[in-house]
């Protein structure tokens, strides 16, 4: 299990990144909200949708969730 994050600031494609607190860009993050523990990345990312319609996930960390 891992935990994961999203990012409360939109990139500049619009998409708030989700990210685990393992990614080397976490502490970067200003402003995050922690969705919860999860095994992959795919459950973090439709947490992070309830309150951002357009996440993604991070290209680094949640590759396998990136699609934009």
């Amino acid at each position: 299990m891992k935990n994961y994050y999203v990012n409360n600031t939109a990139q500049s494609s619009r998409d708030h990144e989700v990210h685990t607190d393992e990614c080397q860009y976490f502490q970067s993050i200003i402003s995050k909200k922690f969705l919860g523990s999860f095994s992959s990345c795919e459950p973090a990312v439709e947490e992070a949708k309830k309150t951002y319609s357009k996440s993604d996930g991070c290209k680094t960390c949640c590759n396998e969730c990136h699609k934009s």
